[in-house]
């Protein structure tokens, strides 16, 4: 009974990894598919990206709106490019902590294979460190998003400023600048279709989907620019972007700082090898001598 028990939950896991990798991997072909973006994006949505998580819901689950730990990764998800409800993320974190360690002492409790037991216990405690410590890596992709915005930003800027001169409207300056862009492409595309609509409303859901403070300053620029078009605003935007040069080069330099951090600890593992192999036999028999003779 139990060897059919394990074979069934064997042959369950495969069945659902390879289902679950063969749909990532068919949406991922369907994604690189060509495909023309509706002309009014704010009317059609998508009812899982904007439906709020019920608060009765969150009441079972002892989570509140108003905690700080609520807030914190609210504002963390929000900087990571997250347009749905927080509130979805943190629940189904909070039903994974309570369900992955019964998993795992459902899966010691069956005595599988040796093997086999290990690696699914090494997964689902990398699965559940992941979600208990989720903070950090949130707050790492946060920090590689808003460095990329900041670039694209950056490049944008200059483009604005290089057509200052020109006669066009800001709105077709904004889409001469689209090609330059990659990670905002979505974001631009959206701000340009509901720019006619209501500009105003656009650069303030332009605003909060970017969720980073450069692209909250670049979008207050081009508000000002839309309203005043004037010499004197766009010298305010030749000051945002030498501030856009500073911070991607102290980023820059922060991140060979911590490359060099790391290829020094790279590099000091041949030589722990070396001590260990050559040099500690020798100062292991020193050690027996000297103890011999004392």
């Amino acid at each position: 009974m139990q060897m059919q028990m394990t074979q069934w939950l064997t042959g369950f896991s495969l069945f659902a990894g390879q289902t679950l990798f063969g749909f990532i991997a068919v949406l991922a072909l369907f994604r690189l598919l060509p495909r023309r973006r509706p002309r009014w994006t704010h009317i059609v949505k998508l009812d899982w990206q904007h439906q709020q998580l019920p608060d009765r819901w969150l009441q079972r689950l002892q989570l509140a709106r108003d905690q700080s730990s609520f807030t914190e990764r609210e504002t963390l998800l929000a900087g990571c490019g997250l347009t749905a409800d927080a509130a979805w993320y943190i629940a189904g974190r909070r039903i994974l902590l309570v369900v992955l360690p019964l998993v795992m002492l459902g899966v010691l409790g069956l005595q599988l294979k040796q093997g086999r037991a290990e690696l699914l216990s090494i997964g689902l405690v990398v699965m559940i460190a992941a979600l208990y410590a989720d903070l950090p890596w949130l707050r790492s992709i946060r920090k590689l998003r808003a460095y990329r915005i900041t670039k694209e930003i950056y490049i944008m800027s200059n483009q604005l400023l290089y057509l200052a001169e020109s006669s066009l409207h800001i709105h077709t300056k904004l889409t001469r600048c689209v090609p330059y862009t990659r990670v905002l492409r979505g974001e631009m595309d959206r701000l340009l279709t509901e720019w006619y609509h209501d500009a105003e409303q656009a650069l303030r859901r332009f605003k909060h989907r970017i969720g980073t403070d450069d692209g909250m300053s670049f979008a207050e620029t081009i508000d000002s620019l839309r309203l005043h078009e004037s010499p004197e605003y766009y010298e305010l935007l030749r000051e945002r972007i030498q501030d856009y040069k500073e911070k991607l080069e102290l980023a820059k330099e922060s991140r060979k700082e911590t490359a060099s951090y790391g290829l020094f600890i790279i590099a000091g593992i041949p030589i722990l090898y070396t001590f260990q192999v050559f040099i500690y036999p020798w100062i292991r028999e020193g050690q027996k001598l000297f103890e011999s003779l004392g």
